[in-house]
């Protein structure tokens, strides 16, 4: 069987063209007679077309002194079955994604180079830009939890007017997965209950990757380069965990995870639309519950080196690591004013009043609150103040005072030695 070099280029030239005339009249982009009008054959001669394309594939629109039709030719109701999936169901997927779907859900296997240029002929999906400049990318670390990645993609998840951030920390030595939920918006609140979570599950990591967000770094004016004196919430947080920030200074710095969104977007939303997903809350049980395991299935590369640089994390009250945290300082009557709230604060055994103290508020993810004094609690509260436990208050135990003996009794009777009797 010949190959495309024996046959002149014009008529593979002329067959390319009709192939795609074709496919856009089986997608039902144009009408047939309007196909032949395009190629500039009669309608008579564009059935005869049609006929010897669904016979013989794309060998049958070269000329059939040359050569002989190819044994792997698609038959025509398979294309037009592929066409009219692609059409009808899943027009909004990229080639990619749909080419996985005909396999595991339609059973139809063909190569993705010709699903590709099928629906690029028939014009359902735009050809691909060339490529920019090339890059050379940043290798991977070697572990698991050397290095992880967190950031937000603001889009429209639902492909309606609501736009929500989708939260995602991955592995920057695997490219898994360890953390995606849909979240009104990425803020200090939302990022720490992300690392919470990893770090209750996983445990410690070496270091952060992320951008210069107001809620990881403080940028002072004027400057591009971030202040790594002058801590956020999350990374106060992080640095009594002893994980180590690292802050990015350009969208090309973060290319692991932009090509992750990249991924996201082409894909999440066409399943949330396949499975009737509408909301927030069901969409986040999804993705926990199904899709992150099938994301880091079919994307999670193997790590170069065996092991893992996560540790346990010895921390017990991550609780009050990961809130909210500020100073204030006590009244005279013992409680705290804290977002126009008095936070009234019980007896203690340990010391008699706490007034004029600094204590720490700790406004934690739920909104509730606790009150610390060093490593005291003080009490714990709801988000509008009021206690939530009341711990009882320890007795106040009388002294009875003695009288006070004269002053030369008091130094006799002190540390100081007395001198022994002299002998007779």
């Amino acid at each position: 069987m010949r190959g495309m070099d024996a046959y002149p280029r014009a008529a593979v030239e002329r067959a390319m063209k009709v192939q795609e005339v074709i496919l856009r009249a089986m997608a039902k982009k144009i009408t047939w007679w309007q196909a032949a009008e395009i190629i500039g054959i009669s309608d008579r001669q564009m059935r005869r077309w049609r006929e010897r394309y669904e016979e013989r594939g794309y060998d049958g629109l070269i000329d059939r002194r040359r050569g002989r039709p190819s044994q792997k030719r698609v038959p025509m109701e398979q294309a037009e079955q592929v066409l009219a999936l692609y059409r009808e169901r899943y027009f909004d997927l990229n080639v990619r994604h749909f080419h996985e779907k005909l396999g595991e859900q339609h059973g139809i296997d063909l190569s993705y180079t010709w699903v590709k240029a099928a629906l690029q002929g028939a014009g359902l999906v735009r050809k691909g830009r060339r490529r920019g400049t090339h890059r050379r990318r940043r290798e991977r670390r070697p572990l698991p939890g050397m290095l992880l990645h967190l950031d937000g993609s603001h889009h429209q998840w639902f492909q309606d007017e609501r736009w929500y951030d989708l939260l995602v920390m991955l592995d920057d030595a695997t490219s898994e997965i360890y953390y995606a939920q849909l979240v009104e918006e990425e803020a200090t609140a939302t990022v720490m209950a992300a690392l919470r979570e990893v770090i209750e599950r996983r445990g410690l990591f070496c270091a952060l990757y992320s951008d210069r967000g107001s809620h990881f770094w403080i940028t002072p004016k004027g400057s591009r380069k971030v202040d790594p004196h002058r801590l956020t919430q999350v990374g106060r947080a992080l640095r009594d965990l002893g994980v180590r920030m690292i802050p990015a200074y350009s969208p090309q710095a973060r290319g692991r995870s932009e090509r992750s969104f990249s991924t996201w977007q082409g894909r999440l939303p066409q399943e949330l639309r396949l499975r009737g997903i509408a909301t927030v809350e069901a969409a986040n049980r999804f993705l926990r519950a199904e899709y992150i395991a099938e994301f880091n299935c079919r994307f999670r590369a193997p790590a170069a080196e065996p092991g893992t640089a996560f540790i346990p994390c010895p921390r017990r009250d991550l609780d009050l690591i990961f809130s909210l945290q500020f100073e204030r300082t006590v009244n005279r009557d013992n409680t705290v004013s804290f977002q126009h709230m008095s936070l009234q604060i019980d007896r203690v055994s340990w010391r008699g009043t706490l007034a004029g103290c600094t204590v720490t508020v700790h406004q934690h993810l739920d909104g509730n609150i606790t009150l610390a004094y060093g490593s005291r609690r003080l009490g714990r509260y709801t988000a509008e103040g009021q206690p939530m436990t009341t711990t009882p208050a320890a007795p106040h135990r009388r002294v009875e005072k003695t009288a006070a003996a004269p002053l030369w009794k008091s130094l006799r009777d002190s540390h100081f030695p007395t001198l022994p009797a002299a002998a007779d």
